[in-house]
């Protein structure tokens, strides 16, 4: 069975990185069973083979694949036979841009809505070293940041109307039914959900029935998973 390392807090069960729900659902999506093995921030050492320190990583035998996209193209070269992740290679190509748009745009905006929060949940050996990095990487404290969170809100929601117009038009991003390009972008969603009672999407918006069918999908995976809402 392939094994999955995957970001725990001090909860073990409680697995909260957007990029390894990408995994997660990429596996579902494929029917591969996999071990998830929780793994935190101080655990360096047992991803160490991968050559990096940064969950997903993935484990296939003698095969190791880290980032979420590479192992998303690792399991639909793998399992050409199994339903497909994309829908083609041109889809497949588009969804880099989903994937890079989800990291490089919509993950700096949420951050600071939900960064203070996730303290409680880390494990004790993760509190110092994420505090650190995180405060150093803004310039102040990690409740300076979120502070004016609410403020916020309205940027966030302009930043996602083109998600709004395109989910006013059709159930996912993949059109009738999901393909990576929605988990990509859910998996943010997810993780604000597991890690903090703020809620940046509003009811009956699109966006937010979209969330709530992938909470239901895979027999309801992401829904079980330990969160707020």
């Amino acid at each position: 069975m392939m094994r999955l390392y995957d970001l725990a807090g001090r909860d073990p069960e409680h697995r909260f990185s957007p990029y390894c729900w990408r995994v997660r659902l990429a596996l579902a999506h494929k029917g591969i069973p996999v071990e998830c093995i929780p793994w935190r921030f101080a655990e360096k050492a047992a991803i160490a083979a991968s050559g990096q320190g940064k969950v997903p990583v993935l484990v296939d035998g003698d095969t190791i694949v880290f980032d979420s996209m590479q192992i998303a193209d690792y399991l639909e070269a793998k399992f050409p036979e199994r339903p497909s992740l994309f829908g083609g290679a041109a889809a497949q190509a588009l969804t880099t841009f989903m994937t890079c748009w989800a990291d490089q745009v919509l993950a700096p905006a949420l951050v600071p809505c939900v960064v203070a929060d996730i303290v409680r949940h880390l494990d004790p050996g993760d509190v110092a070293y994420f505090r650190e990095s995180r405060e150093a990487r803004f310039g102040r404290s990690l409740e300076a940041v979120s502070a004016d969170r609410e403020t916020r809100l309205p940027a966030l929601r302009q930043l996602l109307a083109p998600l709004h117009a395109t989910l006013s038009r059709q159930d996912y991003l993949g059109g009738t039914a999901p393909l990576h390009a929605d988990y990509a972008v859910f998996g943010m969603f997810q993780w604000v959900r597991m890690v903090s009672a703020f809620e940046v999407l509003e009811p009956g918006d699109p966006i937010h029935a979209w969330r709530e069918r992938l909470l239901d999908a895979f027999d309801g995976m992401a829904r079980r998973a330990p969160c707020y809402a």
